[in-house]
């Protein structure tokens, strides 16, 4: 007897299993996408400070200047106006580059680029002139970094017209939004989450996942209490505020993961918003016109008489980022998250009790 790869097999043997997938982390599944888009298009081209032969601080760009060359994937000197301006007339010559920002407040010098020129190319040009470039950006906190090491930087990036902003939470995301990315004619702003790099998932790259495309989220874990909106690196935070809630309260709490900060995608987030008839919005990102306060803003219109209580949100702090041993007291985490959804439980008893809502506090 032998199997249809031709192995013999003894009578009363079982088959050989299949190997079993071997966990993968983000870091190694964003490498893995940067290596099969240049392999696919030699018109992809990979640089920034330290991603040549160091292959970046945290070791997503590691081994593409010995594959592809250095003309592919090149160091460059420490000018982040000058990495961006130079991937934009690449990009005008039909070149794809893909630019590292080191660390996310690294490219605040850049910004001029982005908001005078990579944004606005298309439009400027009535369409004739696409930019396909992406920017990373390794964002957020959580690594113990310093000042300028763990901003969260998302809303001056979604307050610009022109860009797309995309950010995964999970190692299969991070593989296809950044092939995604990289294919698209638009300039994408890809933001990694740093403290998410060594999350381990199991994920094969020779059977990488389809995932939903730019602008689209996803219902992480379904639910009928409140809707968690979220993204990036506090996605893990709902998803065991989530858990916790549902066995220690008996509340199901529906997770829904953004994926997409611009193109928003205003159809699922509304739909569950409209399930469950609460939400709370939760981000590493200041909580006075962050891309919570949008969030809220658009839930609100769209879902007024669905609501049972005001739309509330869990944010940083409203100052710079604090030292590395202060940082866990700024970062949401799962106690604030679930103060949130009490609150939110107090207002609907209000409602439909003795007396009128209260507004109390948006940002926890």
């Amino acid at each position: 007897m032998s199997t249809a790869t031709g192995t013999s097999l003894q009578p009363g043997a079982q088959p050989p299993r299949e190997p079993a997938r071997k966990p993968s982390t983000m870091a190694q599944a964003l490498n893995r996408a940067l290596r099969d888009a240049m392999a696919a298009d030699p018109d992809v081209h990979v640089f920034g400070e330290d991603v040549g032969k160091l292959g970046g601080v945290f070791r997503v760009t590691d081994g593409l200047a010995a594959e592809f060359g250095e003309n592919r994937c090149t160091d460059t000197p420490l000018a982040e106006a000058g990495i961006l301006g130079t991937a934009v007339g690449m990009a005008m010559y039909g070149m794809r580059p893909v630019v590292e920002m080191q660390f996310d407040a690294f490219a605040y010098p850049g910004f001029e680029q982005l908001v005078s020129h990579i944004s606005r190319m298309r439009n400027r040009t009535r369409g004739a002139l696409p930019m396909p470039l992406t920017v990373r950006v390794p964002y957020g906190g959580g690594i113990g970094g310093v000042e300028h090491h763990s901003d969260s930087s998302e809303a001056y990036y979604m307050a610009t017209p022109g860009l797309h902003v995309v950010t995964p939470a999970t190692v299969a995301d991070a593989y296809g939004l950044l092939r995604r990315s990289i294919a698209s004619d638009d300039p994408v702003i890809f933001l990694e989450p740093k403290r998410l790099y060594w999350g381990k998932d199991d994920w094969s790259p020779q059977e990488p996942q389809d995932v939903p495309g730019i602008g689209r989220a996803v219902v992480r874990r379904p639910g009928t209490s409140a809707t968690l909106i979220t993204y990036g690196p506090s996605l893990p935070v709902c998803m065991d505020a989530a858990e916790a809630a549902a066995r220690d309260e008996g509340l199901e709490l529906e997770v829904v993961d953004l994926r997409s900060l611009v193109p928003f995608d205003e159809e699922t987030v509304v739909a569950s918003v409209r399930r469950t008839g609460r939400a709370v919005v939760v981000h590493e990102s200041t909580g006075f016109a962050g891309p919570g306060a949008e969030v809220a803003a658009r839930v609100s219109e769209r879902c007024f008489h669905y609501l049972e209580a005001p739309v509330l949100r869990v944010a940083g702090f409203d100052i710079p980022y604090p030292p590395p041993m202060l940082e866990r007291h700024h970062l949401p985490d799962v106690d604030r998250v679930l103060d949130a959804v009490a609150r939110l439980q107090w207002e609907s008893e209000w409602r439909e009790g003795e007396g009128p809502v209260g507004a109390g506090e948006g940002v926890g």
